[in-house]
């Protein structure tokens, strides 16, 4: 078996007042790739993505690699839709820990931050593949500022496929809060089709 070295960065540390010391995290949440509806009478769990959605993501993979979006871990919904998406993201995630969870599929945003406030502290980068409302929900209540222009338009919708990276410093994954992040990224599937038809 080929051996894939891993390069490993020290987090960046801030020591914030009165001497507690914080850590730069990186939230990236990305909603599944469009599904498809063909079949009416599959259960929604099961449905797959549909073409437009595969290039969706396959487009966002490339955007993932030339970017150097890398998390530590993905947590992603057992549902066919998110885990199809994981799928077509592997060549940008290749060798990164995932763990399926049924939880996240219908998570609320509560639900998700209270998954994030339990993640290990040996990780500093998560990536959530999940579902919307919770999604777009959980975006806004994080990100509390940023590019004015990127927050407008997380607000005005949250596309499938949409990728949002959020920077929060907290001491503890248990200390995040909402507000406290800052939206570092917006990525659409539009903007990507766009940057291809140059």
């Amino acid at each position: 078996m080929a051996f894939e070295p891993r390069i490993l960065y020290a987090p960046a540390v801030f020591l914030s007042w009165p001497g507690k010391m914080t850590i730069v995290r990186r939230i990236f949440l990305l909603r599944h790739a469009k599904s498809s509806w063909s079949n009416a009478v599959l259960d929604d769990f099961e449905r797959p993505l549909n073409g437009r959605g595969r290039r969706s993501a396959d487009r966002m993979a490339r955007h993932m690699v030339e970017t150097g979006v890398r998390p530590d871990l993905v947590l992603c919904s057992t549902a066919h839709r998110t885990r199809e998406t994981f799928e077509r993201l592997v060549p940008a995630l290749r060798g990164v820990s995932v763990l399926f969870e049924d939880a996240l599929y219908g998570a609320t945003d509560q639900d998700l931050i209270n998954r994030l406030r339990r993640l290990d502290e040996a990780v500093r980068k998560v990536m959530v593949i999940g579902h919307n409302p919770g999604m777009e929900r959980l975006a806004g209540r994080l990100a509390g500022s940023g590019d004015p222009d990127l927050r407008a338009r997380l607000a005005e919708k949250y596309p499938t496929c949409g990728l949002t990276d959020i920077e929060i410093e907290a001491e503890a994954w248990g200390k995040i809060a909402d507000g406290g992040g800052r939206l570092a990224a917006f990525v659409r599937p539009s903007d990507l089709e766009e940057g291809e038809g140059g």
